[in-house]
């Protein structure tokens, strides 16, 4: 029994040494956390979803869905081919060209009215603040920091690892002139040596103006925070890229709910959404959108294209690694919405509603 008792104490130890490391980030304390205790979204000493959001969904149990997360082995989780890819220069863009290039999951670049946009860019071997667990795909990790050109705003959905990647930030904190993201994640940038004025934390319903014409706007999702042991302290967020003549809705995560028809009516529709496809779950389908919710959810935000990410990178659920890409396809022959589904590294012509993208997860095992 004693020796139980110190094999454990030992092992607490080691996991709170090893939770001092930076990459799990610095929990919101001083002025920040009176700003964040203003939020309407902050209740009751945490950010909370619109409506009731529980981790794990009725009918569902706890202790199965950790034991399965840990223990379990499901067919074709990963794929045993190499992802293909394409290795664009970045760089060599012109200016006047409104593209966006995915690096996928939930990583990609937007160049749109001569800015330069970062989403929730992961460059690292994987998703987790464990070593050798959550491994990305052979094939996937064609691009790092040094082959981004300079970043006028970073956009940050929300702190989990697979989103904001700490190897990944501080390689490319000298490209990066702005940073845009949820109210409390600033206290993580800061704490990896962000300057301070160049962070702008952000409430839902709230907005930047970027140039005349041209607002990135803030809007609320359905999903949850945290990088330790604290969850929800620190908020998730969609953004709205509103430009003259264009408009792009950035789901980040979330789960299904009345937010998706609410912005669409605020903003008029969309002429593309980017939605998570992937990931997902009966047992937590509040917090991770099922293939029919991604198309319902494009109808309510009245997008004319939709572009499907949080697939084809990690393997962080348990359905097989290519079953979001063909159940949003076979479920669309339905809706008929025009998918954007491009090559990672592949160039999408933004304003170009005519392009067209093959299905290039067939014939990969």
């Amino acid at each position: 029994m004693i020796g139980i008792v110190i094999f454990i104490g030992v092992l607490l130890g080691v996991v709170i040494l090893y939770m001092q490391h930076p990459k799990f980030g610095k929990a919101p304390g001083g002025k920040r956390l009176e700003r964040i205790r203003q939020s309407p979204q902050y209740r009751d000493g945490k950010f909370q979803n619109v409506h009731y959001t529980p981790m794990v969904s009725e009918g569902h149990s706890l202790i199965k869905v950790t034991f399965d997360f840990i223990f379990g082995r499901f067919p074709r989780t990963a794929p045993t081919d190499a992802i293909p890819s394409i290795k664009t220069d970045l760089k060599s863009i012109p200016a006047n060209q409104d593209v966006l290039v995915w690096f996928g999951h939930s990583s990609y670049f937007i160049q749109l009215q001569g800015k330069r946009f970062l989403v929730d860019p992961v460059f690292s071997p994987s998703a987790s603040p464990v070593p050798n667990s959550n491994k990305a795909f052979k094939g996937t990790n064609v691009y790092s920091a040094n082959d981004m050109p300079e970043i006028d705003y970073l956009l940050i959905s929300h702190d989990h690892y697979d989103h904001l990647d700490y190897p990944t930030i501080t390689q490319l904190r000298p490209k990066i002139k702005q940073i845009v993201c949820g109210l409390g994640v600033g206290a993580h940038l800061e704490h990896w040596k962000f300057d301070p004025t160049r962070i702008i934390e952000k409430d839902w319903n709230e907005s930047l103006t970027l140039s005349d014409g041209f607002t990135l706007h803030t809007a609320p999702a359905r999903h949850f925070s945290g990088r330790g042991i604290s969850g929800n302290n620190t908020l998730w967020l969609s953004y709205v890229l509103q430009a003259p003549g264009f408009k792009l809705y950035l789901g980040g995560d979330s789960g299904y709910d009345t937010h998706f028809s609410e912005i669409g009516k605020k903003f008029g529709g969309f002429d593309l959404a980017i939605l998570e496809n992937g990931q997902y779950n009966e047992a937590w389908h509040e917090i991770h959108l099922l293939p029919w919710e991604v198309l319902k959810a494009t109808h309510d935000l009245q997008a004319k294209r939709l572009m499907p990410v949080h697939s084809s990178k990690f393997s962080l659920a348990f359905h097989p690694w290519d079953e979001p890409l063909k159940q949003l396809t076979e479920l669309n022959q339905q809706t008929h919405i025009p998918l954007v589904t491009p090559v990672i590294g592949e160039v999408v012509r933004l304003k170009d509603a005519d392009q067209q993208f093959k299905e290039w997860w067939v014939g990969v095992e």
